[in-house]
């Protein structure tokens, strides 16, 4: 067999680069030696002289995880509307948050909305700016397509929401937003914002909610099977969501 860096891993090793961040960012740690795992088990297929179970020899020297999970803080649903009408739709950071809630999209997928992603009312954000590598069609409901034409007024070299130093605006920017008014909620928790609605006030099938939030939802064989994003549907359902949030001094979104 062959010889190479790989070679040399063993779980002592692996244990010592991991043990600072297994505890704390697991998520992040976990990724790592999944990903290690894999490039073994590549190294041994092309010949290489490594030691298959090292991985998960420093999995059971690390020992489980300790970290508690923390939620994204999230505004209740009933409560969007009235913080929607009070973001000012003059300046770019509101029009951000406002396009962001309309769309129960990521934060950086909206910082980074260039204008060529953009197709009248469909807004197609590609394969490598999408968590899961896969290209996801967002359709505008009339109330995002109308903030949409107002920042375009902001727009500079194909990019729509920008800050002053002439950069898209940064996630920090968009959660002061809220930190200013005193809240607890952050721009990624309007995400469950919207599927908490969809469950609570809505009758919409699951898979139609995990499809508008570009959630990878089912089962092996059904994903296999399935070949369709439910654009209608979801265009229909962006439209009912629209409708709630535009409603400012709504008590509830029934």
């Amino acid at each position: 067999m062959g010889q190479g860096p790989a070679a040399g891993l063993n779980q002592n090793g692996i244990r010592h680069t991991l043990a600072p961040i297994w505890h704390t960012k697991s998520a992040v740690a976990k990724k790592a030696i999944d990903r290690l795992g894999i490039s073994m088990r590549h190294a041994a297929a092309l010949g290489l002289d490594v030691d298959l179970q090292a991985v998960d020899k420093a999995k059971a020297l690390l020992g489980k995880s300790r970290h508690v999970v923390r939620h994204v803080p999230a505004m209740a649903w009933q409560d969007v509307p009235n913080f929607y009408a009070t973001l000012n739709a003059g300046t770019p950071t509101s029009l951000a948050m406002r396009f962001l809630i309309l769309t129960a999209a990521r934060s950086g997928e909206v910082r980074n909305l260039t204008l060529d992603e953009v197709r009248d009312d469909l807004w197609v954000i590609p394969a490598e700016r999408m968590k899961a590598g896969k290209e996801h069609r967002v359709p505008l409901s009339a109330a995002a397509q109308a903030v949409l034409l107002e920042a375009k007024r902001f727009a500079r070299h194909g990019q729509v929401f920008i800050g002053n130093r002439g950069k898209p605006i940064s996630d920090m920017t968009l959660s002061a937003v809220l930190k200013r008014r005193g809240l607890e909620a952050r721009p990624h928790g309007f995400r469950t914002s919207f599927r908490t609605w969809c469950a609570e006030a809505t009758d919409t099938p699951r898979e139609i909610a995990e499809t508008a939030l570009s959630h990878i939802s089912g089962g092996t064989v059904e994903l296999a099977y399935r070949r369709t994003d439910y654009l209608d549907r979801c265009r229909a359902l962006m439209e009912i969501w629209a409708a709630h949030v535009t409603r400012s001094g709504a008590s509830n979104g029934k």
